[in-house]
């Protein structure tokens, strides 16, 4: 049985940044009166490799010697003794990208196979704290969508035991449930979609199919009926528009002019909609003859347009890429990862397009970071927690991957306070010749490409689409993303070489 190694690093004194921050924090923000210092450390639990390879891995990759201590096994009595002990982790199956980057980094200098490392926060509390301000300390600093409060037992090994999962469940009965049945079946199962939904999926399975569904069968549909996937806000068809505002009724009015010029005779079939609203203009500029430059294709992934590019003194064809992720529910809930899978996710479609990504915004919407945390909405996190984590995350995820962001800007206003705004953007560009679009054939190599994933993300189409209460921050943690800036670096490297990207047919 191989040997579980654990050590402890800690930032020396002037480069404690963190524990001095977090001192401050819980000073100003929960006003701990009888706080007089806070230490932070790093833990790391290591399976999978020698005593001796330990001993130069845990001056290399578990800290550096200029500006940390480092303790192996344990803490002295002598730092813990009158102190309170906190230790955080991530929640199992999430990916913890400190780990991961461990993991790799020992694997690069001793070869061999991969490691598993396990990380942990250790915060040690120091003063007068009462139990009532140790369990406000827990609260400001667990997330329990994200993490958990840790064992300070170090294990026996850390291969996880995972059961093997239970056979497809079909929902027997599900064809014949009353429209009182299928709205219970709607609350027990967590589920994003309407009631007319359902019950159009009992007549099709009861009508087309002749059989009950599986309850994976009605949890993809659930997905791909979302919000997030297929927009039914936006597709809601309005017919009966009532605008006071005078700019916005003149808004409305020459959008209805656009429709009459677009669709001519087949206007008054064509539903008004938010997607048609959001939509009419280009199809206008299209039919005027003004997007002579729009590159169309079958791939669905970021707006392309045809440019000339001056390059070594001479004009070239290049394509252009933009796009916008939203990221408003995942960064409510969570919102280190939620603003860094913003970013993250916005990269990715221009990238699927072979571009690579340059430049990127953001656009943030927030309530009064300054109100104290005692008025923080129950079940929420507060707004200060929300504006600086979301911060700190979306710098993370551009700073890891090298993308520079030109714009930042963050609004304040009492309407976000139920929900946080999040957008990132991007811009990208590529040579015209190095992007190959043709159709997939029977026989082509299928390749899903980039980094393994945990449990997090399952879920988080449907996530943002239902409606959610106090309970939903505890009950949501595996719909956040956790992202992996250096796994889509290694993409976004490996799309710059035309040699690869001419093997590329179609790209998602």
């Amino acid at each position: 049985m191989s040997y579980v190694f654990r050590c402890f690093t800690e930032k020396k004194s002037g480069f404690d940044v963190e524990a001095g921050s977090l001192y401050s924090d819980l000073k100003k923000t929960l006003s701990i009166g009888g706080l007089s210092s806070v230490r932070v450390f790093n833990r790391y639990d290591c399976e999978g490799i020698d005593e001796k390879s330990y001993g130069l891995l845990k001056q290399i990759v578990f800290s550096e010697p200029m500006c940390d201590e480092c303790r192996d096994e344990r803490l002295p009595d002598e730092i813990l003794k009158g102190s309170r002990i906190l230790a955080v982790e991530p929640l199992p199956g999430q990916f913890d990208q400190r780990s991961d980057s461990c993991s790799q980094c020992i694997q690069l200098l001793c070869g061999g196979n991969r490691p598993l490392v396990r990380a942990a926060k250790i915060y040690l509390f120091s003063g007068e704290i009462t139990d009532e301000d140790f369990e406000r300390i827990k609260l400001y600093l667990i997330n329990p969508v994200e993490a958990r409060e840790a064992s300070l037992i170090k294990p026996q090994t850390l291969k996880g035991e995972y059961p093997a999962p239970p056979p497809v469940e079909t929902l027997f009965g599900f064809t014949e449930l009353s429209e009182d049945g299928l709205l219970s079946m709607l609350k027990d199962l967590g589920l994003a979609m309407d009631f007319p939904d359902i019950k159009f999926l009992r007549s099709y399975f009861k009508d087309e199919e002749k059989r009950d569904p599986t309850i994976t069968e009605l949890r993809m549909i659930d997905t791909y009926w979302s919000d997030h996937c297929r927009h039914t806000t936006f597709t809601t068809e309005l017919n009966n528009a009532q605008i006071e505002d005078e700019q916005v009724l003149k808004a409305y009015n020459e959008y209805r002019r656009a429709r009459a010029e677009i669709y001519g005779d087949r206007e008054k079939s064509r539903p008004v909609t938010l997607m048609d609203m959001a939509t009419c203009a280009p199809k206008l500029l299209k039919k005027r003859g003004g997007l002579k430059n729009l590159d169309e294709s079958e791939e669905i992934n970021a707006c392309s347009i045809k440019i000339k590019a001056r390059f070594d003194g001479g004009d070239e064809d290049w394509l252009l890429m933009f796009k916008n992720e939203t990221h408003n529910h995942p960064t409510e809930i969570e919102p280190f990862g939620g603003a860094a899978t913003c970013l993250g996710g916005a990269i990715r479609d221009p990238l699927s397009g072979r571009v690579y990504v340059h430049q990127a915004m953001r656009v943030t919407g927030a309530a009064d970071p300054k109100t104290p945390e005692s008025q923080t909405l129950r079940g929420k996190l507060s707004q200060r927690k929300l504006c600086q984590t979301a911060s700190a995350g979306y710098s993370s995820y551009g700073n890891q991957i090298g993308l520079a962001t030109g714009l930042v800007h963050e609004f304040y206003h009492p309407g976000y306070v139920a929900k946080r705004m999040e957008i990132g953007a991007v811009i990208g560009a590529a040579p015209e010749k190095n992007v190959v679009r043709k159709r997939p054939e029977p026989g082509d190599v299928v390749i899903l490409l980039g980094g393994r994933t945990g449990r997090d993300g399952c879920g988080g189409a449907t996530g943002s689409s239902k409606s959610h209460s106090e309970e939903s921050i505890l009950n949501c943690g595996s719909e956040v993303q956790k992202g992996n800036p250096p796994e889509e670096r290694k993409i976004q490297r490996l799309f710059r070489n035309p040699e690869a990207t001419a093997l590329i047919k179609r790209c998602n």
